[in-house]
């Protein structure tokens, strides 16, 4: 927390309380005050010093300070006002403008009331979940274990004590905004201030984002490639169609015939009419790793189909066409067998951690 010594003048080194006009419990009063009305928005932080220092000039035998709490990821600021006492000793005076929250939840002193869990006894505070949950910006159904291996990470992270170079966070950065269609500074500010995340707190994630590529990358060469040995069916490619759309009826219609005519029966379903939803079909075509593929094409075997089933809120229907050994020389191969021996490694970290919960 920032204290504001511009309000000590050179008038406070030669005045002392035997020349203050009034006495300390009226100084007290005003005190509380003056803390009672300044601004809290993070933007007006230059006029409460202002307010401050204008009062604090009528007073210099106080030596008044002013200390300025900016916590992350808000727009309020908290101040303290800290003042010398006639007797010695420093009293420091804090207020808070009611904003209808109690003050038993906004203040809570039990040692596990601002953290959400713990991982082998270290907690993982809510404030700190909360900033991971915005920066995931997706709903997921694993997100509590999301929020374990985040903590498993910090964990990992603070034996370390290591910092992460200029090029480091740049990197993840550059990974934050790609993964998101980020393409500007303009439309990155614009995200981060709809996820309700300050720069400050992206700059924060992102320095942590690139230790733990640091984690990740201990799992490249050798690791990868013992992996990739002993899982080869986890790195597979398929060929593959398939068609989404929100009528499990109209996909069921596209998988009666040979397999081989999938597609060209999905082009003509195309070119029909919207249904009565206004939805029409959507086809896609691609060779990818398997575990890229949507879920339901992942385990069809070559020259079979799927479908339809639900997926993402409608249906899909696909087929697959070939199934492709992995190559342990392609990058994107190479790529996912570390990002799997990680995850592996994450898994078992759980696993054997002692996991606490504590839900309100």
């Amino acid at each position: 927390m920032p204290t504001d010594q511009s309000t000590l003048g050179p008038a406070a080194a030669a005045t002392t309380f035997a020349d203050a006009p009034a006495a300390f419990a009226d100084d007290l009063a005003e005190a509380v005050t003056l803390l009672r009305g300044l601004p809290t928005a993070r933007d007006a932080v230059g006029e409460a010093r202002r307010r401050v220092r204008d009062w604090a000039a009528a007073r210099p035998y106080l030596r008044a300070q002013l200390a300025v709490d900016e916590p992350h990821g808000t727009t309020r600021v908290g101040y303290d006002l800290l003042l010398d006492h006639p007797e010695g000793g420093t009293v420091a005076l804090s207020t808070e403008v009611d904003d209808g929250i109690p003050w038993l939840v906004d203040h809570s002193t039990h040692w596990a009331a601002a953290n959400i869990l713990s991982v082998d006894g270290t907690g993982l505070s809510i404030a700190a979940a909360l900033s991971t949950i915005r920066a995931l910006g997706v709903r997921d159904q694993q997100l509590h274990e999301r929020l374990v291996d985040h903590r498993i990470l910090l964990n990992e992270l603070e034996k370390a004590h290591q910092v992460p170079t200029p090029a480091e966070i740049q990197a993840a950065s550059d990974e934050f905004r790609r993964r998101r269609g980020l393409t500007g500074r303009t439309q990155t500010l614009e995200w981060l201030a709809e996820a309700g995340m300050s720069p400050e707190v992206f700059q924060t994630y992102a320095r942590t984002q690139a230790l733990i590529a640091r984690i990740r990358d201990r799992f490249a060469g050798e690791p990868a490639r013992r992996h990739l040995a002993e899982h080869p069916e986890d790195f597979t490619a398929r060929r593959a169609v398939w068609v989404t759309g929100p009528d499990a009826d109209e996909l069921g219609a596209l998988l009666e015939g040979p397999a081989k005519e999938f597609p060209l029966r999905s082009l003509a379903a195309l070119e029909r009419p919207a249904g009565p939803s206004g939805h029409r079909l959507r086809m896609h075509a691609a060779t990818a790793l398997t575990p890229r593929l949507p879920e339901p094409l992942r385990a069809v075997a070559e020259g079979a189909v799927a479908g339809p089933v639900p997926h993402e809120g409608g249906y899909l229907a696909g087929a697959v066409y070939e199934v492709l050994p992995p190559d342990p020389d392609a990058r994107e191969v190479v790529e996912a067998a570390r990002d799997a021996a990680f995850q592996a490694w994450l898994d078992e970290q759980r696993r054997t951690a002692e996991i606490r919960w504590f839900w309100l």
